[in-house]
């Protein structure tokens, strides 16, 4: 009996098209097809993915039972609402909507329908922020830097939207409180949106977490810091190595020393293990890893600091990111 998931990929741009031969490796999946306007680049990955090719998803109707939306978020919303509509479960790439109350109306549709809504924050998924999550007691104050040279993608939305929407993910999963308050610089560099941006997040509990992101720097850096008591945890995401420094009390000695203790994260396929688990969770109907009402989470964070750079534009405040730019 044949009890693979079929599934199809809306938008077949760079990251569609790894979702859409990550799905044709997968052996708990059938990949029925790939949907794009533009039928010649839909046509080249129907080719190398052995499905068919479709410039609207109506087509695809009846014959799936499971879609990855990987177009412009600004499509996000739309084609969510079709594909729940006609009972497809859906994992939607990050960000989710383009705000809260498309968001709302996705979840609330889903939750109608009972219907899997996913959400495509990989990092959760990185075999490094598993390790690193195994050492995490009480964080008290994290450091996340996501930067890199600029690339024509994901343009149609802001860096916090494209990149420090991650990392807003990552702490608010690490932190057990509610956000106190946020602070958030930014400006614009290349594109018409922020292009580099500083938030920091003050908790209830007292925790802190300063964010930069950057998509015009000339260093690409994944990397967290998370201090908490007696320790100092250090995560590069690029290289997969954590560093775990700790405080060690010796006997005879006015102060206690710190040691590092370093360990290399076994190499995974993230964006594999995240499509297996939508898969899985289509197949048994347990909620998913990041759910659409987790990710509204994270996205109305984002929006805030986005809110909040824009008002800082209106009042004149010009944060001087020169040195970020040319050497982060």
């Amino acid at each position: 009996m044949d009890n693979k998931i079929k599934v199809a990929v809306v938008g077949v741009g760079f990251f569609g098209e790894r979702h859409a031969k990550t799905y044709f490796d997968l052996k708990e999946a059938e990949l029925v097809g790939v949907v794009d306007p533009n039928m010649e680049r839909a046509n080249e990955i129907a080719r190398q993915c052995q499905c068919e090719a479709f410039s609207d998803i109506s087509e695809l109707f009846r014959r799936i039972d499971a879609a990855s939306i990987v177009t412009h978020t600004l499509a996000h919303h739309t084609i969510a609402k079709r594909l729940l509509s006609e009972g497809i479960d859906i994992l939607i790439e990050k960000p989710m909507t383009s705000t809260l109350e498309q968001a709302d109306e996705i979840n609330h549709l889903a939750h109608q329908k009972a219907h899997i809504v996913q959400v495509g924050l990989i990092e959760r998924f990185n075999p490094a922020f598993h390790k690193l999550k195994e050492h995490v007691t009480s964080p008290r104050f994290i450091e996340c830097h996501r930067t890199g040279p600029f690339v024509n993608r994901a343009t149609d939305v802001s860096v916090v939207l494209d990149l420090m929407i991650h990392d807003i993910d990552l702490i608010l999963s690490l932190v057990p409180s509610e956000i106190r308050h946020i602070d958030a610089v930014g400006t614009s560099v290349i594109t018409n949106e922020i292009d580099i941006a500083n938030a920091r997040l003050s908790f209830v509990n007292g925790a802190v977490a300063n964010i930069t992101a950057s998509r015009v720097s000339e260093e690409r850096v994944r990397k967290i810091r998370i201090f908490q008591e007696e320790e100092y945890l250090s995560l590069n995401f690029l290289n997969q190595e954590l560093v775990v420094h700790e405080r060690v009390e010796r006997p005879g000695e006015e102060w206690p020393s710190v040691i590092a203790e370093r360990f290399n994260c076994a190499k995974g396929d993230p964006l594999k293990d995240e499509l297996a688990a939508f898969i899985k969770s289509v197949q048994t109907r347990f909620p998913p890893v990041i759910s659409g009402r987790e990710a509204r989470r994270s996205l109305a964070v984002a929006l805030q600091i986005i809110d909040l750079i824009k008002i800082g534009e209106r009042l004149g405040i010009s944060p001087d990111f020169k040195n970020n730019v040319s050497s982060s």
